[in-house]
């Protein structure tokens, strides 16, 4: 029985160090419309919009690069990226952007933002959008 005991407790143990290492790799955050806003106040973040082409072109938020989750290069596309910088992505309505966070902590990325709701919400909120001119 002592056996068993000390087998458990070390295996919880091990269990808890290595989920405590395991989120220095990269670290995913939901953030509000409210968060996205005020991070958009400096110019400089790195925001992607993982949408299609298409639907950047019918709005996105201003100083964001358009790489396509869905397409076979994002990762390539990724990578011109500078993985030590936060990178903040979105999408319509929050699915796709996940999956790009995901690929993105893979890759390395240390810190990413992934909007909650999408383009959708934020414009649902009142936030502006820009329009690419033909």
């Amino acid at each position: 029985m002592k056996r068993a005991y000390l087998f458990l407790t070390l295996v919880l143990a091990l269990g808890v160090i290595e989920s405590c290492t395991e989120t220095k790799a990269g670290e995913i955050q939901q953030i509000t419309v409210e968060q996205m806003s005020e991070a958009l106040k400096d110019s400089s973040i790195q925001l992607v919009d993982v949408r299609t082409g298409q639907e950047f072109l019918e709005g996105h938020l201003k100083n964001s690069h358009n790489i396509c989750v869905t397409d076979d290069d994002f990762a390539e596309k990724a990578a011109t990226l500078d993985k030590d910088k936060p990178v903040y992505v979105y999408c319509k309505k929050g699915g796709r952007s996940a999956r790009a966070a995901e690929i993105l902590k893979e890759m390395g990325f240390k810190k990413i933002y992934d909007l909650e709701g999408g383009i959708v919400l934020w414009e649902e909120s009142g936030q502006e959008t820009e329009k690419e001119q033909s």
